[in-house]
């Protein structure tokens, strides 16, 4: 009995001194902040922003809740929890407003949308709203030194957006669904100018309208191939250098003699008309 009692004397202070490496240990606000500093510098994030979260909570005023705000917001975006992160960076700009770091806190923010940006097949609400998210820092801040890279980011974001578009198209087009991938092709080019997808787009617009053309009754035939020959020369002229002009000028060539065909067709149907 005496042994199976210190047995679980035994388990029991091990259970607690399991219990006990897990808990927070300060006594101050700026113990709690350098403690956090300490986990954060050495990669343990988690646990930085408990400290963080610890110091801030002993009050908004004190000295050192500033920062445990500011870092808590970095170390939930070093740990990848960008919802999170996002949210605290909001708080810090809100409580703070005076902060010299609020312009950077609202450029961090903005990459928490960017970091949390998925793959171009996916839902891209988060793509979208990094966007405004960094358009509103460029704004507010425009000579700020992040508003360099903010640009890079919102170009690599619209990237992502029309190539989106541009895949959806191609989906439109592969089940020769020619009109709506005609107009999805427009919209890239429309939304999109900027991005490498836009002479892509142009090109996929050309070879729609053309089997789009194919697909129609002869009396509307005409203005579609228009459409076609429209775009070609919007190639041209923007983008005069492209790699694709080949492939469009060849369309373009298709595109010119089938409406040379119809002419004679409308004529004739014009002039046997009542």
């Amino acid at each position: 009995m005496r042994t199976f009692n210190v047995l679980i004397l035994l388990i029991a202070v091990l259970v607690a001194g399991c219990f006990g490496s897990g808990r927070l240990r300060y006594d101050t606000p700026k113990e709690a902040y350098d403690n956090g500093v300490e986990r954060f510098e050495a990669g343990k994030y988690e646990r930085a922003a408990q400290y963080f979260q610890g110091a801030f909570d002993f009050g908004r005023t004190h000295e050192w809740a500033d920062d445990a705000q500011f870092y808590l917001a970095r170390a939930y975006r070093a740990n990848r929890e960008y919802i999170l992160a996002s949210s605290e960076y909001s708080r810090f700009i809100e409580i703070y407003r005076g902060d010299p770091r609020v312009p950077l806190a609202e450029f961090e923010r903005a990459m928490t949308y960017f970091e949390r940006s998925p793959g171009y097949q996916l839902d891209q609400t988060d793509t979208e709203r990094g966007i405004e998210v960094f358009n509103l820092y460029m704004k507010r801040y425009p000579t700020h030194d992040s508003v360099v890279v903010a640009t890079q980011r919102v170009q690599e974001l619209r990237q992502k957006l029309a190539r989106k578009q541009y895949n959806t198209a191609q989906l439109y087009d592969r089940r020769e669904l020619y009109e709506a991938a005609a107009l999805s092709y427009e919209a890239v080019f429309d939304k999109y100018p900027d991005t490498p997808w836009a002479d892509d787009a142009l090109l996929g617009a050309i070879r729609a309208y053309i089997a789009f053309s194919n697909q129609s009754v002869t009396a509307r035939q005409p203005e579609r191939l228009k459409k076609a020959i429209d775009h070609y020369q919007r190639l041209l002229q923007i983008f005069p250098d492209s790699e694709l002009l080949k492939e469009a000028e060849a369309l373009y060539e298709r595109a010119n003699a089938q409406m040379e065909r119809l002419i004679p067709v409308q004529g004739a149907q014009t002039n046997g008309s009542p």
